[in-house]
């Protein structure tokens, strides 16, 4: 498609679909530009509607999973292990002038309006296919990323041409390494080459910093001389599956325009679409400034890349590579303890470099260094006593400390931040938090599930009665991270599985 066309802009505006990602993922009928030189031609005649115009000319996707009823009798885990299936793509090329990325590889996609495969979500759905014993799909969906790196230098949000221009967050080497544990640590040599291009990706232009040069892509010089990293996207356009939002948004924001379009893209790249982490007023989405921040949880990630990768190098008895890796996460562990942790409030924050100072959102971004086991025994225990008193609900625990009316703040709950929550709690002994958590989550999840057959994308963790909200469109089920992360909580905390 061409996403500035008047064509693709009237159909988005014009909101001819409730939900601006159905048009994107239509395939037209004949090349996108014969549709719109024809649109050109006809639009102002008298009897024109462009609805139907659209209908006629395009194909509109249909879920491949809308018709699947979920047998409550059987249970919640039956239910995910015969949903593998239905979540499971083939490798058929897609039909002509599809926005879906052809990948050589089946993968799992994670349900209702998301037909494509996703990157950081594909981490927490391999943790189930792992508990199910299904390591050729892990492998097979490791490929495919591999295959995404080659072919384009990193891993697109998705695999739709409309992702390209960013990425999500890097768990690249967190997938290698549960590969790992089944086919052994030569898995790390060998997608040591992917794993140093996804490296390359997120430092590009890192070592041309200086102090007057502070800033290029996805690395920034802090006052210090470190380099650290932020999330950022190649363009400054509306995101083509939220064009309508996006342009709704720049009409309320002092930004300009194009300022405005990349942080709302940075804020798609970082996962988190959308949080007040992201916004200078917590209550004001016009805010955002993605891109002025620092985020603790992807330099916890890439910490973690820095160190597979020092891994890999000392199987391979690289001496002065290993040694360069480690030093490489040892300097950003130390630039995430001195810009990101606030011993006052015992907590890990995200960074506003702009302004050379800590957000104050409390988020469960500030757990990701007990997950990667970066934080010291002391500032663990801080920062349970701050997921306790101020996280910690009826559900599990709740993104972020303010109620904004988007979709990763409270009352929202997601499967992935259980998961690192409750691993971060176990890898500093705090086992009983961390259980606490675990069944919560697992009883939410049951019981919505027991109620109307679905696994969510996201809960409500405060109000466990009522749906989850916010966000740029409607709840969707399916769903690909819940049930990875579900199964695998129930292996290990569930005594009655």
């Amino acid at each position: 498609m061409l996403y500035n066309d008047p064509l693709f802009k009237d159909v988005q505006l014009q909101k001819i679909f409730p939900d601006g990602k159905t048009f994107v993922d239509c395939t037209p009928r004949h090349p996108f530009e014969e549709i719109a030189k024809k649109y050109a031609a006809i639009k102002n005649e008298a009897d024109f509607n462009l609805s139907n115009f659209v209908l006629e000319n395009f194909e509109v996707p249909v879920p491949q999973n809308s018709n699947y009823t979920s047998e409550i009798n059987k249970g919640v885990v039956n239910n995910i292990e015969s949903l593998w299936k239905v979540l499971t793509r083939k490798t058929n090329i897609p039909e002509s002038h599809s926005t879906l990325i052809t990948l050589p590889y089946p993968y799992i996609v994670p349900g209702g309006r998301f037909g494509e495969i996703y990157y950081w979500d594909s981490y927490f759905t391999m943790l189930g296919l792992h508990t199910s014993g299904k390591v050729n799909m892990i492998e097979d969906m490791v490929n495919n990323f591999s295959f995404l790196i080659d072919t384009y230098g990193h891993i697109p949000n998705g695999n739709r041409d409309y992702f390209i221009s960013r990425s999500q967050p890097p768990f690249y080497s967190l997938m290698i390494k549960l590969l790992a544990e089944s086919k052994g640590s030569d898995t790390l040599i060998k997608y040591l080459p992917q794993l140093e291009k996804e490296y390359q990706y997120w430092m590009k232009g890192g070592n041309e910093l200086t102090d007057n040069y502070n800033t290029t892509n996805r690395a920034v010089r802090m006052p210090g001389g470190e380099i650290l990293n932020r999330y950022w996207d190649e363009c400054d356009t509306p995101r083509p599956e939220s064009y309508r939002e996006d342009v709704e948004l720049s009409h309320q924001s002092k930004h300009e325009a194009s300022v405005l379009f990349r942080h709302l893209r940075a804020g798609a790249e970082s996962g988190w679409d959308y949080s007040c982490r992201w916004f200078k007023d917590s209550s004001d989405f016009s805010t955002i400034h993605t891109t002025e921040i620092i985020p603790v949880d992807l330099n916890s990630l890439l910490y973690h890349l820095e160190q597979t990768i020092a891994e890999a190098y000392q199987l391979l008895a690289e001496k002065d590579k290993q040694v360069q890796f480690q030093q490489l996460a040892a300097n950003r562990k130390k630039a995430i303890q001195k810009y990101c942790w606030n011993n006052e409030a015992g907590f890990f924050f995200d960074f506003d470099f702009s302004e050379n100072k800590q957000k104050k959102i409390i988020s469960l971004a500030g757990i990701a260094p007990l997950f990667f086991n970066l934080a010291e025994k002391e500032q663990a225990e801080k920062v349970k006593h701050v997921v306790e008193t101020i996280l910690l609900k009826n559900g599990g625990v709740v993104c972020s400390n303010y109620t904004t009316g988007q979709q990763w703040d409270a009352p929202n709950g997601w499967a992935p931040l259980q998961w690192m929550t409750i691993i971060g709690f176990e890898n500093y002994g705090y086992t009983d938090i961390a259980a606490t958590i675990a069944q919560r989550w697992i009883k939410l999840n049951s019981d919505v599930f027991n109620r109307t057959g679905k696994l969510m994308e996201k809960y409500n963790v405060v109000d466990t009665q009522l749906e989850a909200g916010g966000g740029e469109y409607e709840g969707q089920d399916g769903f690909g991270w819940t049930n990875g992360v579900l199964l695998a909580l129930i292996d290990k905390y569930d005594s009655k599985k």
